[in-house]
């Protein structure tokens, strides 16, 4: 392994423990309630800010059909359902900031009509947020950790049949990286371990045996995001921040945005070219993101499982009791 970037401090020589032993499920679970108890706000990521434009387009979002698109005053988010007769708006066009009906040219925007209002949209310049969950207190714009100044960005969504928690658990499980990711990890040590904050240090693999390492760290902003924060070596303050998007009951997106920076005298060049290494950091994310998402499934798919284990042995206990109560005393 060839190390290269800056060095970093020698960390303190612990004990070798199997990453089975140091990945304790108690942990993860109560690291994963612990986040899922935070505030929402009741924001949603869409998907990358340069992915919402004039074209309209529909995702669904919290079990809501939404018709999204670009108008001159931001983007716009609403049912997608047309007032009038109910076609689907997405299939139409947007003219004068406004998405018209394919059926019969009905134009909708901003200001709404009737029942049909817009939900209200944040956009950060890397993503595209909505306020689409009624249940949680609301805030004025999205919960989003510190960002880097100057930036490269890029931006990955994938769906999955699992929910939030999935992903968010998947994120507070660094142990597996080494193990389920090894063409991205050299070498991951958790250094500090908090139900509310995990430090690493991961060495990442660049090409072939060369390696840098970085310290960061994990935490949970919201109830829906985690966020790795890069706190020593090359890219000090770059972000990469995991969206989990409830889409439907058992089906999530994830929305992730990696946020780098650095201060090398060469990133100014790579600010210039940015929209020719936004391919290349989408596809390493994605390449993560195939495997995680198979981690998230899985896991859902197991607490399904147990949970109708459970629910027959209730009823089965439950039966055996009221048979018990039934029987004629001898």
């Amino acid at each position: 392994m060839i190390r290269i970037g800056r060095r970093l401090p020698a960390l303190p020589a612990e004990p070798e423990r199997p990453d089975w032993l140091q990945a304790d499920p108690r942990f993860i679970a109560e690291a994963t309630t612990r986040a899922m108890a935070r505030e929402g706000g009741g924001w949603c990521v869409l998907d990358a800010s340069d992915r919402i434009g004039a074209e309209p387009r529909k995702l669904r979002i919290a079990g809501r059909d939404l018709v999204v698109f670009r108008s001159g005053e931001g983007v716009v988010a609403a049912p997608n359902a047309c007032p009038h007769m109910g076609a689907e708006l997405h299939e139409g066009r947007v003219e004068g900031g406004k998405v018209v009906c394919p059926w019969h040219g009905l134009a909708l925007g901003a200001e709404g009509r009737g029942a049909w209002q817009c939900l209200p949209t944040h956009d950060d310049g890397v993503l595209v947020w909505v306020r689409a969950i009624a249940s949680e207190v609301p805030t004025d714009a999205p919960i989003v950790s510190p960002r880097p100044e100057r930036f490269v960005s890029g931006v990955v969504r994938m769906e999955a049949r699992c929910e939030a928690e999935d992903i968010v658990a998947n994120r507070l499980d660094p142990w597996h990286g080494t193990h389920y990711h090894p063409h991205s990890f050299a070498s991951l040590q958790v250094t500090d371990k908090d139900p509310d904050r995990l430090a690493l240090r991961v060495g990442y693999r660049v090409v072939g045996p060369v390696v840098v390492e970085v310290d960061c760290t994990f935490h949970a902003p919201t109830r829906r995001s985690i966020v790795m924060t890069i706190t020593g070596g090359d890219g000090a303050g770059s972000v990469v921040e995991t969206h989990a998007t409830p889409v439907d009951e058992g089906r999530c997106a994830m929305v992730e945005a990696t946020i780098a920076s650095s201060d090398r005298e060469g990133f100014r060049f790579a600010r210039r070219v940015a929209p020719l290494l936004r391919p290349f950091i989408e596809r390493r994310a994605a390449r993560l993101w195939v495997e995680d998402v198979a981690y998230a499934e899985r896991r859902y798919a197991l607490r399904g499982a147990n949970a109708l284990r459970s629910g027959a042995l209730r009823v089965v206990r439950e039966s055996d009791h009221g048979a018990a109560a039934a029987a004629p005393r001898r």
